[in-house]
């Protein structure tokens, strides 16, 4: 197995630091008589009838795995739809693999045969957004009528969709690391369109770039009260001949919360971090 040094750091992690925060049970969740959360409930809805997507998620794991453990493909109780990313390789259920421009594969094969080395989330940086939303450390959406803002636990990672009407801003804006959000709903869908990426963007471990050009249109859905599924389309015509679309999983954390988590802090790894 390569030996990815964000797997090593992520697996290193001791099993008391995962689980810091006290228990505090959500007011107003649908419980079953035992008090545990019935996760098949109705959808929960704000006072204008949207769909609720506040909580806090982790990415679907099979049975009797859970927090700080490595996330993989879903159970087979997960409908079939666009394939499954998975947060070492978002083109895991592609047959022929990503549709990538000839540049853009040389440059993957080298990142993979370099350790991945270079991986953002390996020198304490923002991770791009489709490793956010397959990473093992959870996140939480807080949803507002304007805005709704997703906290990461990961490299403590802050981001806001905008729904309040205005529209992205022109090419020549100042790119960052998450790019500049907006989102509509149709009908009990939130679409989130995302452009002014930096242009040294990694969508997974391996390293499948995305670069200045790149657009991210993603479709979050609530189907029940425990669900959350994100449909993430990728267009970046620099990197792919084509746009392609993956899908990610995710359950709900209830009556917890995030913990603090400050990667840089005496980080020492940088110079050891080497390919083959």
């Amino acid at each position: 197995m390569r030996k990815l040094i964000v797997t090593v750091l992520l697996g290193g992690i001791p099993v008391g630091l995962l689980a810091q925060w006290p228990d505090y049970p959500k007011r107003g969740a649908p419980r079953e008589a035992s008090g545990k959360i019935n996760m098949d409930a109705p959808t929960p809805r704000t006072a204008d009838g949207k769909p609720d997507l506040s909580g806090v998620w982790e990415t679907r794991a099979p049975a009797g795995r859970g927090r700080g453990q490595a996330a993989s493909t879903a159970p087979p109780e997960i409908p079939a739809g666009p394939p499954l990313a998975t947060f070492r390789d978002i083109g895991a259920g592609f047959k022929e693999g990503l549709p990538l421009q000839p540049w853009a594969y040389d440059l993957l094969k080298k990142r993979m045969g370099e350790n991945s080395k270079d991986n953002p989330d390996a020198h304490c940086l923002p991770l791009g957004l489709m490793q956010l939303h397959m990473h093992v450390q959870p996140r939480k959406i807080i949803q507002s009528p304007d805005e709704v803002v997703i906290l990461y636990e990961a490299q403590s990672g802050l981001r806001q969709i905008f729904t309040d009407g205005r529209l992205l801003p022109t090419p020549d804006v100042l790119p960052w690391w998450y790019g500049y959000s907006i989102g509509h709903w149709e009908g009990d869908t939130l679409v989130v369109e995302t452009t002014g990426f930096r242009d040294d963007v990694w969508l997974d471990i391996n390293g499948s770039p995305l670069t200045n050009a790149g657009k991210m249109i993603e479709r979050f859905r609530r189907p029940n009260y425990g669900s959350l599924e994100i449909e993430v389309t990728i267009d970046d015509p620099k990197v792919y001949t084509k746009p392609f679309t993956v899908k990610v999983n995710q359950r709900l954390m209830p009556d917890t919360e995030l913990i603090e988590f400050i990667c840089n802090e005496n980080d020492r790894s940088g110079p050891h971090l080497v390919g083959k």
